[in-house]
């Protein structure tokens, strides 16, 4: 099945880029673009693209309130929306994922992150630019601090030594390539321990993952 993606952000230069990035994939396809944040809005409407690239500084409309819009709880018809952006900034981070984005990257992450996130929002998953996550999950995780977390033997930890070593580097920000990569296992493999740890700890993405292994201090200690 081929996912059809709308491109939203004002720099036409920008918007050419990640066309040919993403219609350079087999499984992928630009169906329309918008230099706005209104006209991203309408055209998500009207052509119901499976995932929208939206920037964060647009006329009109920001890239924060397109995804409220278009994924957050009022939606009628919910998208799938990755903002990438120049801006780092954790206020941006943190408003569009509560708003519904699926996916948080920096314009500076390269071709293949732009890739991956698309087709993370495709599975049902976050991804955040590893530049991000670190920072980001700190500050998660700092205002509702867990107890002090039990040796790693004690059955209060539900993870394998396996899977705790994936945990730690999905904390890092790394991509299940890179994870792969990391531990000489395939991406795929990888792919379904991130899968079983999700179902494990009960959360729903590389997000609370990540988040298990900062408030529990493996990411920490590492």
């Amino acid at each position: 099945m081929t996912t059809r993606i709308l491109i939203a952000d004002d720099q036409e230069d920008v918007r050419n880029g990640f066309r040919l990035i993403l219609d350079s994939q087999p499984d992928m396809t630009v169906v329309g673009e918008a230099a706005d944040g209104a006209e991203a809005v309408e055209l998500a409407r009207t052509l119901r693209p499976d995932v929208v690239i939206a920037d964060i500084r647009m006329p009109r409309l920001d890239g924060l309130e397109v995804t409220r819009l278009l994924a957050g709880p009022t939606a009628e018809h919910p998208v799938r929306v990755v903002v990438v952006t120049t801006f780092d900034l954790d206020d941006y981070v943190h408003t569009a994922l509560r708003n519904g984005a699926c996916g948080f990257l920096l314009k500076r992450s390269g071709p293949n992150l732009l890739i991956e996130g698309v087709r993370a929002a495709m599975a049902g998953d976050t991804l955040i630019g590893p530049q991000l996550t670190v920072r980001l999950l700190r500050s998660l995780s700092a205002p509702q601090p867990r107890p002090a977390p039990q040796p790693r033997n004690a059955a209060a930890d539900p993870l394998t030594a396996r899977e705790r070593e994936i945990a730690l580097l999905v904390a890092r920000g790394l991509t299940n390539a890179e994870v792969g990569a990391e531990l000489f296992i395939s991406p795929g493999t990888a792919k379904t321990h991130v899968a079983n740890i999700q179902a494990k700890l009960a959360v729903r993405n590389r997000v609370g993952i990540a988040a298990w292994a900062w408030e529990t201090g493996l990411a920490g200690k590492a």
